[in-house]
């Protein structure tokens, strides 16, 4: 049987940080383990490139179930699979979100990660191509650059917002978030930078490392009320145990943690039984708590060849072989603009996606010929939906229900949005090379006609969280992102946010895996009254 001081189970956005964390200590030895496999491909490396992985084998593909207030529809949840797992996936946006975010966090009770805790862990993260300031630090692992390449179309898009009366600002990492600027990428040298890249390959040669690809966990291995280990299922049924002595840390992602602790038997009772799952701990609160990113896209003809139509052909591939510049770098939303939908908000609930080029359908719809598309995503999302197990089998696909726009504020917001991206593009310097508007199209008017748009063809922005919830004691995780009734068993991912930040997750995600780190190596305490509640 293998064995290791710490088993990982998953080699995505926090899987590879803790693996080179860890490993920094010669004495402890860690295997992780990935069930997809290397992150060579083109289309993993190519930053334009990155919807071409969704429904192939770099891709879990998830489906939600018929979603009741989006017309009955199954909405798509890519996840990556491959190592560094949805960073190799990403549209490479770095956005750490507001500091009431983790406020909040802090506030439902998970003592510590208050926006003071987490902001040196941003820092440590990072190497900002801007260079050391105020907010942002150099010498971290995690590359982060300005667009290389950005079109035309997305200059006269924040022209076209400020005329609106979205300001100008250089910096959304910084004090203020409201406002129109350019993306900062996880990109080095026009090509992606992800986990796998920044904190794994430096690892590799570790002689305390080993990963393993291709390794689908089954279940946690459990004795009575610890963790043991994992338990891998190879293709013909054959399972293999590995051995943790220490702990083993879970990070298979806001779908695949909460799905692998209920195969293991730690989720609710009832549910468990239901499927035939003996139950070992009965946490209700695993599974819930499911929230996402809703977005819709407006979409308007463009007059002028300033977009990312035709980045496909060899020309352009040729000057991202040869200088890594040009279309192919693009990360395809280029540009954000952060606003408030209504008045008396604490922050800005709406976040635009500013896209030179047509992004219907996750990318799956073609146009032919030059487009821009902005997508009003809603941040600050009230609808709360669960992850459920379809059955026992580690094969099957969880049961995901997000209930996204069960909440009429949602709706309210997003229908806002929709009215405000109207605006910008009626505004100089778009209006004047805007030919038609696609989506919603000139049929769609009044409130109503928008919100049934909203319904029909809302997605998610594949940012998964919430499912393993820290907090108090009703929680999934204590504040230490310990699982409550089961010792040397952490969850390290998206799953563990109380609330989702507002904006893109990715560097919320290498955020919480840094502090963890120091979290299983002692080296930071959650609060007093935190470490007497668990």
């Amino acid at each position: 049987m293998a064995s290791a001081d710490y088993v990982i189970a998953g080699a995505g956005s926090a899987g590879c940080v803790l693996a080179n964390r860890l490993t920094e200590d010669p004495s402890v030895r860690v295997i992780l383990v990935e069930a997809g496999g290397r992150d060579r491909h083109p289309n993993i490396k190519i930053p334009a490139a990155f919807a071409k992985q969704f429904h192939t084998n770099l891709d879990w593909d998830f489906a939600t179930d018929p979603e009741p207030h989006c017309d009955g529809r199954s909405l798509f949840v890519p996840r990556g699979k491959a190592l560094g797992g949805s960073s190799s996936m990403n549209a490479m946006l770095y956005v750490r979100g507001r500091p009431l975010d983790y406020d909040l966090w802090e506030r439902d009770g998970a003592a510590g990660w208050g926006w003071d805790a987490v902001r040196p862990y941003f820092l440590k993260a990072e190497n900002n191509e801007r260079g050391a300031s105020e907010h942002h630090a150099v010498g971290g692992p995690l590359n982060v650059a300005d667009e290389r390449s950005p079109r035309p179309l997305t200059a006269r898009f924040l022209a076209a917002a400020e005329q609106t009366g979205i300001p100008r600002i250089a910096d959304y990492n910084g004090p203020e978030q409201d406002g129109a600027s350019l993306c900062q990428v996880t990109q080095r040298n026009g090509r992606r930078w992800s986990t796998a890249d920044a904190y794994l390959r430096p690892a590799l040669g570790r002689p305390n490392l080993e990963v393993r690809t291709g390794a689908h966990v089954a279940r946690i291995a459990l004795d009575g009320d610890r963790a043991t280990g994992v338990v891998l299922r190879g293709r013909r049924g054959r399972e293999e145990v590995i051995a943790a002595t220490r702990e083993v840390l879970l990070c298979a992602g806001a779908i695949g943690s909460p799905q692998l602790l209920m195969l293991s038997g730690i989720g609710p009772a009832e549910h468990l039984r239901a499927h035939g799952v003996g139950v070992a701990v009965d946490a209700p609160a695993v599974g819930e708590n499911l929230q996402d990113h809703p977005y819709v896209v407006c979409v308007w003809e463009a007059t002028v060849a300033e977009s990312l139509y035709g980045a496909d052909r060899p020309k352009p591939l040729l000057e991202w072989l040869l200088r890594r510049s040009g279309p192919l770098t693009s990360t395809v939303a280029e540009a954000f603009a952060f606003v408030r939908s209504r008045p008396g908000l604490p922050a800005a609930d709406l976040q635009y996606h500013f896209a030179p080029a047509y992004f219907v359908d996750n990318g799956a719809e073609e146009f032919d010929g030059h487009a821009f598309t902005m997508g009003p995503v809603l941040v600050s999302p009230k609808s709360r939906g669960s992850v459920r197990l379809r059955s026992a089998d580690p094969a099957d696909k969880p049961r995901i229900l997000t209930n996204t726009l069960a909440e009429p504020e949602d709706v309210a917001a997003l229908v806002t949005g929709v009215e405000l991206a109207r605006e910008i593009a009626a505004a100089q310097p778009l209006s004047s090379i805007t030919a038609r508007e696609i989506y919603p199209g000139p049929g769609t008017r009044d409130d109503a006609d928008v919100e049934a748009f909203v319904r029909r063809t809302a997605e998610l922005l594949y940012h998964p969280s919430g499912t393993c919830r820290m907090g108090g004691e009703d929680a999934v995780l204590d504040p230490e992102l310990r699982v409550r009734g089961v010792e040397g068993l952490r969850v390290v991912d998206a799953s563990v946010f109380p609330v989702i930040p507002g904006g893109n997750t990715n560097a919320p995600t290498i955020m919480v895996a840094e502090r963890a780190a120091d979290l299983v190596r002692g080296r930071v305490r959650a609060p007093a009254a935190a470490q007497r509640e668990s």
